[in-house]
């Protein structure tokens, strides 16, 4: 377990916490690690929505599969990063979304209840971890707000650029690489593979972006979005 305090040091959730302290409070905390093979589950929908994890590397996403099959990427977690901490702080007794392994990934999973209820020896690093928590559960709530804001619009060129127009600005630059593959970036806008790989070809031959693969850039020309 101590060889990976350096992924979790980087970690919002361990932010502030003296790195020496990191080992005790994984055995306070319940922690246990999985080595997950890209496409294997982490945490399944029905299971008890009890762990939130950290990325020690590799790649997670949180998957939804509706009632006919389709699936939706909701969010992706690379290293050092929280999942899983909205729905066990939340009080509902299973989860409603997959997290499978993106890529071949090494997770730490850590029981909420026992970082969310101070434990009897009365650990002077639960303050601040819960403090943490806290402000990880907000961001990801602004985060899932975006995915809706993405989702919401009507056509693929819309849901598009939005998403685009989001990433552009948290990365202060025009040109960006997202996360996501072709297929992967339908499943996250909820739109068909096909007819997203039209769009992204008819926005390139009008100058409103330039793409190759997962890179990206957002020319300076209004868009039609029709």
């Amino acid at each position: 377990m101590k060889f990976f305090c350096n992924y979790l040091h980087e970690s919002p959730l361990f932010a502030g916490i003296s790195k020496n302290c990191i080992p005790a409070m994984l055995g306070c905390l319940g922690a246990r690690t999985l080595e997950c093979k890209k496409g294997s589950a982490i945490i399944s929908i029905g299971d008890r929505a009890e762990n939130l994890g950290v990325v020690l590397n590799g790649k997670i996403q949180m998957v939804n599969l509706d009632y006919y099959g389709n699936r939706s990427i909701v969010a992706e977690m690379e290293s050092s990063q929280v999942f899983g901490e909205v729905f066990a702080c939340s009080d509902i007794a299973v989860m409603p979304v997959d997290i499978v392994a993106s890529e071949d990934s090494s997770v730490l999973l850590l029981n909420a209840r026992r970082i969310t209820q101070v434990c009897t020896n009365a650990c002077t690093f639960h303050r601040q971890i819960i403090f943490n928590l806290l402000k990880i559960v907000a961001a990801k709530g602004l985060m899932f707000g975006q995915k809706i804001n993405v989702v919401s619009k009507r056509t693929t060129r819309e849901k598009l650029l939005t998403y685009l127009g989001t990433v552009a600005e948290q990365a202060g630059d025009d040109t960006f690489t997202i996360p996501y593959n072709r297929q992967e970036l339908a499943d996250y806008l909820e739109v068909d593979r096909s007819g997203l790989s039209s769009e992204i070809g008819k926005m390139c031959k009008e100058g409103i972006i330039r793409c190759h693969r997962s890179n990206f850039t957002l020319l300076h020309k209004q868009p039609d979005c029709r």
